[in-house]
């Protein structure tokens, strides 16, 4: 009997991770994507022999398959084991992630420490009566002030939103059994048996010359396998008839053209998903996928002298009063992603496509940029020799009000109109996945077609018990790693050793 015919839409991890299950069972593949790099927001960008993420990609996973996978792709030397650091930059002055009271004291004074203290109580007697928002569920858990200091701020930059219309079940998956007592208690009590640890990882792998690495050799193997990979191909209609999806119409660089298909892998945004469908979705169904939003994201990678770095990974900015929401420097990642005698310092603006940032040329935003770096002051004025932009359109999925409701409304339709159309990854199910979770979608979906299983990709990261970043940090604005992504400030407790997860995406 035949393999059936997929057609994977996008190259990122959750559509090359689908193509590569499915063509090394050789089932026929063709994946179309529409931008002109594999990766999607892993990938690693190069310019002039810097390179650096678009986030960042710590590679830990607590699923044994996707570990697996992983070291498939590339050889154990191919892989760093480096050291994690993150801190938090906050009026001046950098606090230590995850908390540790000395530090929060000496930066924070004796006085107001109390006051944080002081309003965690309040808020412990007379909590606020509105949670289903982020704002108040945090406030709930750590207090008004802190939550002012280290939550809104930031939370406020990633999703271009107030706190208030962001929910909280978002919140609740990102920050799990956190709260200031927990943190005070980490900070000050010694652990005693060893037996838990925090969900923080010391150290992590990373990829040598970065994620996309992995994605580009993911990319080959597939063709190696017999699928076919095409770049700056986007997905014009997706043809359905008699309750199937049977075909879909792509734009590339030959013109337009129809592929016939047996089943369709979709790590496109769900939104452009129904919108793509012929005959069109119903009108509740359109509706609720023009419901849907997301957040974009640029980067712009500022070259200094390598003394001019910091030891961090990244650099949360909860400093009111600039833009820039992350700091990467990409050289603590891996020596091999900067020049000698040099690195690469990336600051991560959380933007809307056409939106005056996003809209400005590229060497303004290198003088911007460089301005906020020195405001901060991160580095000294002159040190930037160089800088690059990178824009990346629909990073990640916004979860406010209504956002699942109109996800669930997708789904359901999708499952009963064409139930051969499998959406994964991060856009293609509108959720926050981490990089792992988004391959284990792909997984399933890929098991589900070739070996007629009913796997529920949708209960994947549903009730799992591991975050690495507490507090929707950058990672949970993803993250990545990004993944995801106001910043983290209390350490959570432990699942993983090094090695187990990747966030961010």
């Amino acid at each position: 009997m035949a393999q059936p015919h997929t057609v994977v839409i996008g190259a990122g991890p959750a559509g090359l991770t689908a193509a590569y299950e499915l063509t090394r069972r050789h089932a026929p593949v063709d994946v179309v994507e529409a931008d002109d790099v594999v990766g999607g927001i892993s990938r690693t960008v190069e310019r002039e022999g810097w390179r650096f993420d678009i986030g960042g990609h710590r590679f830990f996973t607590k699923v044994s398959r996707v570990e697996a996978f992983w070291h498939e792709l590339l050889s154990d030397d191919d892989f760093l084991l480096r050291p994690r650091m993150s801190r938090i930059h906050y009026q001046g002055r950098l606090f230590d992630y995850p908390l540790r009271a000395g530090n929060a004291l000496r930066n924070l004074g004796v006085w107001e420490a109390c006051r944080c203290v002081g309003s965690y109580l309040w808020a412990r007697v007379r909590p606020p009566a509105d949670q289903s928002h982020f704002e108040g569920w945090v406030s709930a858990r750590f207090g008004a002030r802190l939550y002012r200091m280290f939550f809104k701020t930031y939370t406020e930059k990633v999703w271009g939103i107030p706190a208030t219309e962001l929910q909280a079940d978002w919140a609740a998956q990102r920050i799990r059994n956190l709260s200031l007592g927990a943190a005070i208690r980490g900070a000050l009590l010694p652990q005693r048996g060893g037996t838990e640890v925090t969900s923080l990882i010391e150290e992590f792998r990373y990829p040598r010359l970065g994620p996309g690495m992995m994605w580009e050799r993911c990319a080959e193997l597939v063709v190696k396998g017999g699928g076919t990979v095409e770049l700056e191909t986007a997905v014009h209609t997706v043809h359905r008839e008699e309750g199937r999806a049977v075909a879909v119409t792509v734009d590339g660089p030959s013109g337009q053209r129809r592929i016939a298909a047996d089943h369709v892998v979709s790590s496109m945004p769900i939104s452009a998903l129904v919108r793509a469908m012929d005959p069109p979705a119903p009108t509740e169904v359109r509706e609720a996928a023009d419901a849907l939003r997301h957040r974009d994201f640029l980067t712009v990678a500022l070259v200094v002298p390598a003394e001019a770095g910091f030891p961090d990974n990244w650099i949360y900015v909860h400093t009111p009063g600039v833009q820039v929401g992350r700091i990467q420097n990409y050289g603590a990642w891996s020596p091999e992603m900067v020049r000698a005698g040099g690195t690469c310092l990336g600051l991560e603006y959380f933007v809307n496509e056409g939106d005056e940032l996003w809209s400005t040329p590229d060497p303004e935003l290198v003088a911007f940029g460089t301005a906020e770096l020195e405001r901060l002051g991160l580095v000294r004025p002159g040190s930037v020799t160089t800088g690059y932009v990178v824009r990346m359109p629909k990073a990640y999925p916004v979860y406010d009000e209504g956002y699942a409701e109109a996800v669930e409304v997708i789904r359901r339709w999708l499952a009963e109109a064409v139930p051969n159309v499998h959406p994964v990854g991060r856009n293609g199910m509108h959720r926050y996945n981490n990089q792992d979770h988004s391959m284990l979608t792909a997984m399933l979906a890929a098991e589900n077609i070739l070996d007629g299983t009913d796997h529920d990709v949708w209960a994947v990261n549903v009730e799992e018990d591991y975050h690495e970043e507490g507090g929707g940090s950058a990672d949970a604005a993803r993250g990545e790693g990004g993944t995801g992504r106001a910043a983290p400030v209390v350490p959570r407790p432990r699942t993983a050793p090094v090695g187990d997860r990747s966030p961010a995406g």
